[in-house]
Order: C-alpha cells, then structure tokens, then sequence
C-alpha cells in the first residue's frame, strides 16, 4: 500500500514540475497518460492543491482547462471540478467559480445529499466559509432556474453541517418560496435561517411581508413590522406599499391609510403603486366617490393603465358603465392607450348587463386598434352567449379562440357544458364534459350537476347511470369525486333511487363512501319520511368514522334551507347518534 502512495506522490510531483516548467506538451508522452494514474480523480486533485499552494490560480485553474481540452477522452470528474471550484472560491476568483459550478450544477444532482456529503468534505477543503459560499451561490441558482425544491435540499444540508449561509442566498430562496406561495415553508426557512446566526436585512423582511401578502395574513405582518422596529431596521416604500397592498385587498382601509399617514411621515412619499392600492381598495367596496376624490388628490406620481382600469371596474361595479367609458375616453387623452384588461372589464359588465351587442361594437374596436382578445375575452363571450342559450355563436367565439392560438381553460369548459345542458342539447354538453377531462381539467360539482338536471328534465336519468361506462370505455378514472357529485345531486332533486343505485355501483367498484355521500343519502330518506333507511345510512357512517365537518354542515345548511324544520331534526339525530365534528357542535352551541 506505501509503495502505491508513494508511486502516486511521485507522479504528482513530476506532474507539478511539468506544469510549472511550462513544457504541458510533455503530459502526454505515453510515460505520464499510458499505464500510470495520471487522470485518477485523486491525482488531479491533488495536483490541482499542491499547484495552488505554489501560484494561488495562475497554474491550477490553466491546467484545469487544459486536460479537458487536450487529453483525448478526458473529462473532469465531479470531484475535480468542485475541487477547482473551492480553489477559485479560496483566492476570490468568483466569477470563473460561479461559471463553473452553474456547469456542473444541473447534470450531476448536487442537491443530493450524499453527493454533497462527498463534495463538501476534508478532501475537497475544509475552509467552512468557502464551503459555506460555494453552497449559497448553487442555492441561487436552483432558485433561479425554478428549482425550489433542490434549493431547499441544498439549504439543508448547510444548516445540517452548521455552515452559515449567505444573506443573499437566503432571501432569493425565501423570495422564491413566497412567490410559489409556500408561505407555511418561508416561516420555517426563516426560523432556521436565524438559528444559523443570519441576521435578516430590510429585504428578508420585505419577503416575509410579502408572504404575508400572499397569504392574507395582516396579523403576521404587523408582528413583523414589529420585530423590524425592535432591531432597527426601518422600512422602505417596498415594505410600506406591501402592507398598503395587503390591507387594501382584505377591505381594511382603515390600515392602509394610517400605513400611508407613517410613511409620509418618516419622509417616505407614496409613489403610483401605492395610490393604485388605495384606490383599488375602496373600488373594491364601491366607494367611487371616495376613490375618486383620492384619484384627483394623487401627487408627485402619474396615474398608469392600472389607475383607470382599477377605477374602470370599480364603476362597472357599481352599475356606473356612463362613467366608467367616459374614463377610458380621459385614458385616451393622456396618451394611455387602453390594453385588454381594460377592455375586458367594460366587456364583463356588457356581457352581464346582457348587452352582447354593444360587447361586439367593443370587441371590434378593440379588433381596429389592433389590441388582441386573450383568454378572459373569449371566456367573457362564451359564457354570454352560452347563458342566453345562442351555443351557436359561443361555438364561433371557441373556434377563433384556437385559431387564434389560445388554449380551452377550465371556464370555457365549464361555460360550454352548462350552455348545451341549457338548451337541452346533452350529447354536445357530454361531449365537452370528456374534452375538459382529456385536457387535464377537474370538473366541478356543478359541472356534473347541470348534466344530471339535464338528463333529469328529459325524463332520461338513466343516461347519468350509463355515463360511468362511458367514462371507462373512454380509458377515464372514475374516482369518488365522481360519485360524490353524481349522488348529492341526485338526492337534492330527491330522486333518491337512482343516487341509491349509484352507492351502490360504487361499492361494487370497491370505492367506499365518504361523509358527503352517506350524509346525503341519509338525508335523502330522511325527508321521504323513511327513518330507518336513513338510521342504517347513518350506522354505517358510525361504523367508518366518517364525521359532518364544518364545511358540510354549512354546505347542507345553505343547500336545504328552505326544509326548516326537517333539517334541524336531522341534525339533532346526528348529535344524538355522535356524527358531528367537534366544530360543528361549537357552531351549534354557538347558535
């Protein structure tokens, strides 16, 4: 074993000598590339050290280029490659390090961990802060190439080495996670990250109030507005438009404004964004006459294409359409050219008002100023149209839609399904109901249920039965979603035999029922005045586990609130016979 060392340590050095001479055509003389370990992983690497311990860079980063340039077949290794990269790291040559690892980082699976346990250890150099630096930079660029879930890995594995990572590598991957709406997960990162002995900048807490934003959650962001103020860091516009933001669009005006009275003042002046938020907020309420008297009162800022849409819509919503077009004429005059946003706004309301004539005047002024419908457009028409039963002219809208090159969504699908059961054309509405499913699209409970009022206005419940074969003969998943909408729906239009015969297709599936499903059933015989069908329902139910949550109690009580007094009593047999969830008893005691 010595003499294999000191055979190795031999040839590093002749290596090393080589290299420093100059004379690098001599490497490939068959003595150095034929029957030696010249290009083992471990002799490069260890010429690649010893070289930078004579010259920092000038020899080791040449001679890395070099073999793989010039030694036939050659390529670096993993291990070689992150050794180089350690070594640029070392002596600050950032750049060609960073270049580097971006090379290496997307073939050869870094964020794993027993390939950076391999990487980032006593071999490849054990200067913790270069480690730590190297990490940080291939976080950033998994964040930056979308791939969040690498970044973590890579994040843990330094928290789990006790490394302390880069500022900036943690507010792109905290950025990233909020922007993905992974807010449970940016609280996490946040708390680790601090442990690390990070201490969090007016960015960092730029992210976490946005997250906040994004999940709605005022209360955690005034906590961190709080912590902001405890260690000195003062917020910016980011942070006070953020807030102005997240107030606005839960309706608390209120906030936003004494938000806008602290950054004025600490010297902050709003800008556009935060007038728009303002603005958007009491447009979002309806109150026009407040928003606009703060639209008039907008200083030291130019109103934008989102100032006159914002106010658009806020007219169109309160029945104000005069108003609202007289704007978009104001838009014009300031040089604004109204976009698609803008003219879908004024085309939902038009649509809505049943005015489909004047939404094609607008439609082809917008096809005159060149300005391209997009997806909300074409919804917008096709539900219009599909509303007062013209399927006819939706079909049109649909086809210059895919010629135009934009793909069906879930709503055109939705709005074509519910416009042929609407006029009793079902084969069509079916039809729709297989290409939403083969495009990858759920179909709500109220898709299913406008197909089985429409089956059922036919007299031709069956049809709803055979549709489940359909479903298989077309190679489709009928999973209990399914079942689950097929059946209440049934049992609302108390057409309880057939929602039984369904229960029991689905058994025979091998697919149990779940809380909906008996609970619907149960009812169902319950207000047919057969009790006892429905205690055995509810047996079963008992049996399973299966609860009323909160969410179907209120479900049940918004759909069969005109049975008064058949519903409560069935609810009082559901406490009796211990089926409700503990929420609901609270509601119920509540009430």
């Amino acid at each position: 074993m010595s003499n294999l060392v000191n055979g190795n340590q031999q040839l590093v050095e002749s290596i090393i000598g080589v290299v420093l001479k100059g004379g690098w055509n001599n490497l490939l003389r068959p003595k150095f590339v034929v029957g030696s370990h010249f290009t083992t992983t471990t002799t490069i690497q260890e010429v690649l050290v010893q070289l930078s311990l004579y010259s920092r860079i000038s020899h080791s980063w040449p001679f890395f280029q070099w073999l793989e340039s010039s030694l036939p077949h050659y390529q670096h290794s993993l291990k070689t490659s992150w050794t180089m990269i350690y070594i640029l790291t070392k002596h600050k040559y950032f750049k060609h390090a960073k270049i580097l690892l971006e090379k290496i980082a997307f073939k050869d699976f870094l964020s794993t961990r027993p390939v950076l346990g391999a990487l980032v250890s006593k071999d490849n150099g054990d200067d913790s802060d270069v480690n730590a630096l190297i990490l940080s930079w291939l976080v950033i660029a998994y964040c930056n190439s979308r791939m969040t879930q690498e970044a973590i890995q890579v994040f843990e594995h330094i928290r789990v080495h006790r490394l302390r990572p880069e500022l900036h590598a943690c507010t792109v991957l905290l950025n990233s996670l909020a922007k993905d709406r992974l807010t449970d997960t940016v609280w996490k990162l946040y708390k680790k990250m601090v442990g690390l002995g990070v201490e969090a900048n007016i960015h960092v807490y730029n992210v976490l109030i946005h997250a906040c934003c994004k999940s709605g959650d005022a209360e955690k962001a005034e906590k961190v507005l709080t912590e902001m103020e405890l260690k000195s860091v003062f917020p910016d516009l980011f942070t006070y438009n953020t807030l102005i933001s997240l107030y606005s669009k839960k309706g608390m005006h209120y906030e936003a404004l004494c938000v806008q009275h602290r950054m004025e003042t600490a010297g902050i002046s709003p800008d556009i964004v935060t007038y728009n938020s303002l603005i958007y907020g009491l447009c979002r309420e309806g109150r026009m006459r407040e928003a606009s008297r703060l639209f008039r009162e907008i200083k030291d800022a130019t109103p934008n294409h989102v100032t006159y849409t914002t106010l658009i819509d806020g007219f169109c919503r309160v029945n104000d359409l005069d108003h609202a077009l007289r704007l978009r004429e104001v838009m014009e005059t300031k040089g604004l050219i109204p976009g698609v946003v803008t003219y879908n706004t004024i085309l939902r309301k038009l649509c809505g008002g049943g005015r489909i004539r004047d939404a094609n005047k607008l439609l082809n002024e917008m096809n005159g100023k060149n300005i391209e419908p997009d997806i909300v457009t074409c919804n917008t028409l096709i539900n219009a149209y599909c509303k007062i039963g013209d399927t006819k002219s939706a079909l049109k809208v649909k086809d210059k839609m895919l010629d135009a090159g934009l793909k069906l969504d879930s709503l055109t699908y939705k709005a074509l399904i519910h416009g042929f059961c609407k006029v009793k054309e079902m084969d069509s509405a079916k039809e729709f109901l297989f290409s939403m499913l083969n495009s990858g699209f759920c179909p709500s409970y109220c898709t299913y249920y406008w197909l089985v009022d429409g089956y059922c206005d036919q007299h031709n419940e069956e049809a709803v039965i055979k549709l489940l074969d359909e479903f298989v003969t077309r190679g489709l998943l009928v999973d209990i979603s399914v079942y689950r909408a097929l059946i209440r729906r049934f049992c609302k239009l108390e057409k309880v035999g057939y929602a039984d015969e369904l229960f029991h297709l689905m058994q025979e599936k091998g697919i149990s029922g779940d809380s909906v499903i008996y609970a619907s059933l149960a009812y169902a015989y319950w207000k047919q005045g057969k009790a006892n069908v429905a205690s055995d329902m509810l047996d079963e139910m008992y049996k399973k586990r299966l609860m009323v949550t909160l969410k179907l109690y209120k479900s049940f009580n918004a759909s069969f609130s005109a049975d008064g007094n058949i519903l409560n009593l069935f609810w009082d047999h559901l406490v009796k016979a211990r089926l409700l969830s503990k929420q609901v008893l609270k509601d119920l005691q509540q009430v």
